[in-house]
């Protein structure tokens, strides 16, 4: 199988027309059906069907389409190794936490850009999971993710992880709040986040060493709502320390760490 063609069926995939890869590749739409159609050739197998008045990839035209991501770069950076002097280009692939995002990649972006000019990173917000099913999927590749010292994850052996810092976590509560210890607050109701299972599972892994099951009544991920929630005596829930707050928003210093990690095949 040629390059070229499986980088017309990975454009496919991505593009969804025929027109709209003949534009992209700077040939016409013929040229772009043959080539495809001695790929699927090559391939023996059908690898596009069609979708009213346009086409789509079958389902071993997708199953190809993820392979040429591998191939694609795997001949790309063969020709970079072997080429004396390459200067590093294409894009990265980075999917993370916002924190993530504002801490360990945002300052490093300018010097990124001034020593290397032709790599260009691709920045995709996402919680953990979501990041690992990405990277999982080759759709990243680069993740910025955390755990809990109280929740760790268990890390896809087949994936490296770089520790690069580590913050403490305090409770969040209206500044009336009354309490000095954790076992003060059972009865209040919890926020946790309503895309990433692990400051949940903190609350409660915390909550059974001071002898109570938490009521969980609110999920947001939205750090503005979960102060609105607080300020409105609706709940509590951990938060990073060191981190602005609105007036009449408190910060009970007591909580398990957070630790970042980057990960990459």
């Amino acid at each position: 199988m040629e390059t070229r063609r499986l980088r017309l069926l990975l454009e496919l995939s991505r593009r969804g027309s025929m027109r709209a890869v003949a534009d992209a590749m700077h040939l016409t739409t013929s040229t772009v059906s043959q080539q495809l159609a001695v790929l699927a050739r090559e391939a023996g197998a059908t690898l596009v069907e069609p979708d009213g008045r346009r086409v789509r990839l079958t389902p071993a035209g997708r199953r190809l389409a993820g392979h040429a991501v591998t191939i694609l770069a795997a001949v790309e950076a063969a020709r970079l190794d072997l080429t004396p002097g390459a200067e590093p280009s294409g894009q990265v692939r980075v999917a993370g936490f916002a924190t993530g995002v504002r801490r360990s990649l945002l300052p490093v972006a300018a010097t990124l850009a001034r020593d290397h000019p032709r790599v260009g990173p691709r920045i995709h917000e996402h919680e953990p999971a979501e990041a690992f099913d990405l990277l999982a999927a080759d759709a990243m590749d680069l993740i910025l993710t955390y755990d809990y010292n109280l929740a760790p994850v268990a890390f896809d052996p087949s994936v490296e992880v770089f520790p690069l810092w580590e913050t403490p976590w305090a409770l969040a509560v209206a500044e009336a709040a009354p309490g000095t210890r954790l076992a003060d607050f059972a009865e209040a109701d919890w926020i946790v986040n309503s895309r990433n299972t692990a400051d949940e599972d903190v609350v409660r892994t915390v909550a059974s060493l001071e002898g109570f099951a938490p009521r969980i009544r609110h999920r947001a991920d939205s750090l503005e709502l979960v102060e609105d929630l607080i300020l409105a005596g609706l709940g509590w829930r951990w938060c990073r320390t060191g981190g602005p707050r609105r007036p009449g928003c408190g910060c009970w210093h007591w909580g398990p760490s957070r630790c970042c990690c980057a990960a990459m095949p």
